[in-house]
């Protein structure tokens, strides 16, 4: 049984996690890149056009974003939230603008009780970009026994079948998707409700 999404709403931007709401509901936190397709994920796998928000300039989104979700599986519901982080790289800010605001989402996930699941997303046209790396080895040093962190390459549908190929080598345990074919949702989904409700 495949769970599935039936209700995605947007709860509140927050700029830290001094504002953040209350940590009672597990979540899941998608991180990524500016432009590495992290609105187009969330929507996508909410069957929501525009949930999140996305924006032209990366970079853009700098507040940290909620999203009440409830999935239906075997006929009961489920309820979880989805939190859009501000993406990292190519940020057209201020130093003193930067300096916060990278400190106030180092102190989000490595602080925010609630979080289960840390969803990093990459380019698969680039998967072995440094800034990938560097964020994949920080979490590591702090990640909890109840976290699972997951490498989800977007934009599969930009390979071709030997790129494909070698990227699976390199990656083993990665989920390939592809927003605009909407295609590897289900494993997503499945990912995050067996670590979450063990179903």
């Amino acid at each position: 049984m495949i769970p599935r999404v039936i209700d995605a709403d947007f709860i509140k931007s927050a700029q830290s996690l001094r504002d953040s709401i209350d940590d009672t509901v597990s979540e899941v936190v998608f991180l990524g890149r500016s432009n590495v397709g992290k609105s187009s994920t969330i929507n996508g796998l909410t069957s929501r056009k525009n949930l999140a928000k996305s924006s032209s300039t990366p970079g853009k989104t700098q507040l940290i974003n909620f999203f009440n979700i409830r999935y239906r599986c075997d006929e009961r519901d489920f309820n979880i939230r989805f939190v859009d982080l501000p993406g990292f790289g190519y940020a057209k800010v201020s130093k003193d603008l930067k300096s916060i605001w990278q400190k106030n989402l180092v102190e989000f996930i490595k602080h925010r009780v609630s979080i289960r699941v840390f969803i990093h997303l990459r380019d698969a046209r680039h998967p072995n970009a440094k800034i990938d790396r560097d964020v994949e080895e920080y979490v590591s040093k702090f990640i909890r026994g109840d976290q699972v962190y997951l490498s989800i390459f977007t934009k599969i549908d930009k390979l071709n079948q030997k790129e494909k190929t070698a990227l699976k080598k390199a990656f083993p345990n990665s989920i390939v998707i592809s927003n605009s074919k909407r295609y590897g949702y289900d494993r997503v989904h499945q990912k995050i409700f067996k670590h979450i409700f063990g179903i």
